[in-house]
């Protein structure tokens, strides 16, 4: 990658953050090619044939040598990785050294979902994340990458930090990856450098407070805040951590890291104790740059319990009674956990374990998913849908037909595919036995019923 101009009030900040002999290693650093990462899905196994390397804080997470074409691997449609910045995947480190416990966790600015997909693998079957986005459109990616990740553990919403009012004490965890200035994106994306300024670094820090002065009332007594930026300075990062101590009770938590990470602790000391940053930079760490910080609730704060709602009423939204669900768990073939409603004709299903806050969040917020969408029922014939398909629910009574690369391609693009001797009736298409969606056999033709908006392109 060629040099490139920094902004000049930039390398004032970062000569006085580092100093500048380290500024110049920094510097040398943001102008090398960015690595290219991702993070496995452990309930599609799936082995990348690509040479790899472990990210050393991620269970599931790789470098890889060199980057191929994402769009052109079937598995990568499949859900069964995600392309994610090998910094952001250090959540996972934090959920499990401080061995978080699971339950129903908020990602309060979610898109494209990168960190959902990874709080989802976290949680599994003991826990509920709501991934919300305030953007439209953003919103719509993030449900997309919810449906690929496929674990059915995901509420998407689409609603700005003021509508969660109703929630307030609600969460064992928020994850807050903040709208930041992108100081650490400066090596992947060369319009952050051109976007930068002072005056938008202190237009960022004020609407990270507006945002956080919300987020920080949602987290239940004893749950988590993890608060996150892709910024290295102290105005959105430190300053936010004195802003959250003088609006909230927190109490302070300390991550435990590696020496070989490279990663550099901070410390922040308020009236409460002191609080800890973790810093990334690119020229000590593999990888982009990145904030973090993890404050805990204290017991005594406010917790809401979602209670008991006797009459679950939502203008769209039809809650199935236990008797329909236990015939639809039994029919399909479900291990019998699933609560099930109905949705424009269409059946979803979530974990009757946490339907009670489910129904509290639906009543609360503006609903883009959730759970797993099985599909219609027309008489005794199932018409799956493709959500069905890409999540880990069993597909039993099913016909699957295993598909070559380059069929899975043409699978991926609707193009017209015949196939002999296939049986009559609906087909799950798999690629190294990953569902990639749904075709038809009716006698005469064959259907593919992969989703047009969603179809490969090249």
């Amino acid at each position: 990658m060629s040099d490139f101009q920094l902004p000049k009030d930039f390398e004032s900040q970062m000569r006085a953050l580092l100093g500048a002999q380290e500024f110049e290693l920094f510097k040398s650093a943001i102008n090398q090619t960015p690595r290219t990462s991702i993070r496995l899905n452990s309930e599609k196994p799936f082995s990348p044939a690509l040479p790899k390397r472990p990210i050393p804080w991620s269970a599931q997470g790789y470098f890889l040598e060199e980057r191929p074409s994402f769009t052109l691997d079937p598995a990568f449609h499949a859900g069964a990785y995600y392309v994610q910045e090998a910094s952001s995947m250090f959540i996972e480190h934090v959920l499990t050294s401080l061995e978080i416990p699971q339950g129903v966790y908020l990602d309060l600015a979610a898109a494209p979902g990168g960190k959902s997909t990874l709080l989802s693998s976290y949680l599994g079957n003991d826990g509920l994340l709501v991934a919300n986005e305030v953007i439209q459109s953003r919103a719509q990616i993030l449900k997309e990458n919810s449906i690929k990740w496929g674990l059915g553990n995901i509420v998407v919403t689409n609603n700005d930090p003021d509508h969660f009012s109703a929630l307030e004490g609600f969460f064992d965890l928020v994850l807050v990856d903040a709208p930041c200035s992108g100081e650490g994106m400066f090596r992947k994306d060369p319009q952050a450098r051109e976007e930068w300024s002072l005056d938008h670094v202190t237009l960022c820090s004020s609407r990270q407070k507006r945002i956080m002065d919300q987020a920080g009332a949602l987290v239940k007594g004893g749950g988590y805040l993890i608060y996150s930026t892709c910024t290295f300075n102290e105005l959105e990062n430190e300053e936010m951590i004195r802003f959250l101590t003088e609006e909230f009770a927190f109490e302070p938590v300390r991550i435990p890291l590696e020496e070989s990470w490279g990663i550099i602790e901070s410390s922040v000391d308020t009236e409460d104790g002191t609080f800890f940053g973790y810093r990334f930079f690119p020229h000590k760490v593999e990888g982009e740059g990145f904030f973090i910080t993890v404050l805990k609730r204290p017991d005594s704060a406010s917790t809401q319990d979602p209670g008991r709602i006797k009459d679950f009423k939502h203008p769209v939204l039809k809650n199935l009674g236990d008797r329909e669900g236990e015939a639809l768990e039994q029919e399909l073939g479900f291990d019998g956990t699933g609560k099930y409603y109905l949705l424009n004709d269409s059946y979803f299903r979530i974990s009757r374990k946490f339907y009670r806050h489910f129904e509290k969040i639906a009543q609360a917020l503006s609903l883009r998913y959730f759970g797993v969408e099985l599909g219609k029922k027309q008489k005794n014939e199932w018409i799956p849908s493709h959500e069905w398909a890409l999540s880990i629910l069993p597909k039993n009574g099913f016909s699957q037909v295993e598909l070559s690369h380059d069929q899975a391609l043409d699978f991926l693009r609707k193009s017209e595919q015949s196939f002999d001797g296939l049986p009559k009736g609906w087909i799950l298409f798999t690629y190294q036995h990953l569902p990639l969606g749904w075709g038809k056999n009716l006698g005469n033709r064959q259907n593919n019923y992969y989703p047009k908006e969603w179809r490969i392109r090249m």
